[in-house]
């Protein structure tokens, strides 16, 4: 009912006319519109140089400042265990952080610095229909959240990037930057992100990265077929999408590496100093080999007491003549690597025996993975095919988990064995979505025998029933009586593919030692209570509820996890509790860290001591006098001079 807006109506004509003089703008309410660039609009319609700002090689947009200051603000929260929901709680080294990715990637930057071999994301790709997130920790309080319409009436961080607001580049940039300019911090000198996108954000998300990662460490953005046919769209008929990919140091990372059938390598050395490494055995003959070499071709003994050597016209002490099959080694060559000779009896060969005759005995030699790694040279082609989206569908509903959408297992499979990814490196996905990544590394550790580790970090978005899809994964959390979110999924998802696994591979050695867990840590506010009154404020119901200093809800784990954080202790580690003089004792990493949150007694003191541990925490409640601090402190002193004691 009203009057047309001729401003807008204005700036779509100029649009029309001039594309590159439109961008986004604040408006005075902080909302994001579509708004002309004047100095640009100015030089379009100027036949000399327009004087203006000065011009500069960059990426800019509205909230650029904001997000910068988002990605270095501190946050009060912690990472809270959840054991009823985890698997093999104590001894996996895998974590599944529930939360805000942003929240999570803040609290890891103590305990995972520099520490990431590997990390896959495949964020919102800004099409109209998902959802982004909004962040602003100028005050960490649900209220501010609920009044700057931050979260929903359930509390959910999430906002739709809709059609109807254009699909701002800024909002998407502004939630992208922070988060990429923290990971970034996790990464290994030679580690590795590779990002999925589709058209909508690739250009803008390259120049992001350059500016994050620098272009010198861009290494290359592979394209992948996502469907076999795709009859969408009204010109091109999209059917791929992108993988772009940055190092964080391009002067420490190795060239990416390809063309190996790992599978081919399926036979493990038993014994020697290669003991464990996986080979495969490779003909020392091959009929293609023919050359006039009288060193490579010699007899070879076998087993039985017989003789054989390749075919051809004439034999040893002959004349050589052109056309005679011969060894890939010499025999000099042959003589020195005989613990990598394998002859083996074979129901029929193309070598000849002492008589001139077709051989029962085949000769192999053993060739290393390791060696073929370290001595590649074969690179991996850009583009990324057999690992389209079809089977990343049937990878999760194969296990019974009605969910579409989901990234191929192959892909995160082939872009860990393109970065070598190999056992103890970890790997970090922060748009976990239903863990395909995690799905892919348990499944890598248990075909290679490797303990590669995961970090998956996903949000609990809920699930609607908008959509077909989500109808049908809702219906399965009710009837498995699982909350309807996303992370319920992903979590549900890794149980099962962690059991499937070890049921496909129940007769391959070793498979009781692969981890299938996963410690689940739910990202919550700080363990300590907030105190936000000046002294004249207080009133005695507030000191007493001050007599002590940590909320009511937590627990001594809780407490764990925080200190852990604190003091950058990987997350991962081990843990074992004890029952000590009737005070309950976590022991993580074996001694690394002792902590104790109930009564502390002498005689307790005294008994852990006993194990030398790197440091011990506790709380300022776990003891009775003030005198008590220093007392345990000169104990330690006394009995583990090594132990650094620390009280929260």
């Amino acid at each position: 009912m009203h009057s047309p807006n001729l401003v807008d109506d204005n700036v779509q004509k100029i649009s029309e006319l001039f594309p590159n003089c439109i961008t986004e703008a604040k408006d005075e309410n902080g909302k994001l519109k579509k708004a002309v660039d004047f100095d640009l609009l100015r030089q379009e319609l100027s036949q000399s140089l327009v004087e203006g700002g000065q011009e500069r090689y960059r990426l800019d947009w509205p909230g650029k400042r904001q997000a910068i200051l988002e990605a270095n603000a501190p946050i009060a929260k912690t990472l809270r265990p959840a054991r009823d929901e985890s698997v093999n709680f104590n001894t996996t080294e895998n974590l599944f952080i529930e939360g805000d990715n942003l929240d999570a990637l803040k609290l890891l930057q103590e305990s995972y610095l520099g520490q990431v071999k590997m990390i896959y994301i495949d964020p919102p790709y800004n099409t109209g229909n998902d959802f982004i997130y909004e962040d602003n920790f100028a005050e960490d309080t649900a209220s501010f959240l609920e009044r700057s319409e931050q979260v929903d009436e359930e509390g959910n961080r999430l906002v739709t990037n809709t059609e109807s607001n254009g699909r701002f580049h800024s909002d998407w940039l502004t939630m992208m930057y922070s988060r990429l300019k923290l990971a970034r911090n996790l990464l290994k000198d030679d580690g590795v992100i590779f990002i999925s996108i589709d058209d909508n954000e690739q250009s803008n998300l390259k120049k992001l990265c350059d500016q994050v990662f620098g272009n010198e460490n861009f290494i290359g953005c592979a394209g992948r077929i996502t469907k076999k046919s795709n009859n969408k769209g009204e010109f091109w008929s999209p059917n791929f999408d992108y993988v772009l990919t940055y190092t964080k140091d391009i002067n420490y990372t190795r060239p990416f590496f390809g063309g190996v059938n790992f599978s081919a390598y399926n036979l493990t050395e038993t014994e020697g100093d290669r003991k464990g490494e996986k080979y495969q055995l490779v003909r020392l003959y091959m009929s293609s080999l023919k050359n006039r070499n009288p060193e490579q071709r010699f007899w070879i003994d076998c087993p039985d007491g017989s003789k054989i050597i390749p075919p051809g016209q004439t034999f040893p002490n002959e004349r050589p003549v052109l056309g005679d099959g011969i060894w890939r080694w010499t025999k000099d060559t042959f003589n020195k690597n005989l613990d990598r000779i394998v002859i083996k009896e074979v129901k029929s060969s193309n070598l000849l025996n002492e008589h001139k005759q077709p051989a029962k005995w085949n000769v192999f030699t053993k060739t290393y993975l390791s060696d073929v790694i370290a001595n590649a040279s074969a690179k991996p082609n850009s583009f990324i095919e057999n690992c389209i989206n079809q089977t990343g569908s049937h990878d999760i509903k194969s296990l019974g988990i009605p969910f579409d959408y989901s990234k191929p297992k192959t892909l995160i499979k082939y872009l860990m064995e393109v970065a070598r990814i190999d056992s103890g490196d970890i790997v970090l996905d922060f748009f976990a979505g239903s863990s395909t990544t995690a799905h892919a590394v348990v499944d890598t550790n248990a075909q290679d025998n490797s303990k590669i580790q995961f970090i998956m970090v996903q949000i609990p978005e809920k699930l609607t029933d908008d959509t077909a899809e989500h109808k049908e994964a809702l219906k399965f959390c009710v009837d498995n009586n699982i909350e309807p979110t996303i992370a319920e999924i992903s979590k549900e998802r890794i149980r099962r593919a962690g059991k499937q696994i070890v049921e496909d591979n129940k007769n391959k050695d070793g498979i009781g030692d692969l981890d299938i867990g996963f410690r689940v840590l739910k990202i919550d506010s700080t363990n300590m209570k907030e105190v936000y009154y000046t002294p004249d404020e207080y009133s005695q119901a507030d000191l007493d509820n001050l007599e002590s200093h940590i909320k009511e809800d937590r627990t001594g784990e809780d407490l764990l996890f925080q200190v852990m954080l604190d003091w950058g202790v990987p997350l991962s580690l081990p843990i074992e509790v004890k029952e000590i003089q009737g005070s309950t004792v976590y022991y993580v990493g074996i001694d690394s860290l002792v902590a104790c949150f109930d009564t502390i007694s002498t005689d307790l003191i005294d008994e852990i001591s006993k194990d030398d541990p790197l440091k011990f925490v506790s709380s300022e409640l776990a003891i009775t006098h003030d005198q008590d601090k220093t007392n345990i402190k000169a104990r330690f002193a006394q009995l583990s001079p090594d132990t650094q004691v620390k009280f929260i």
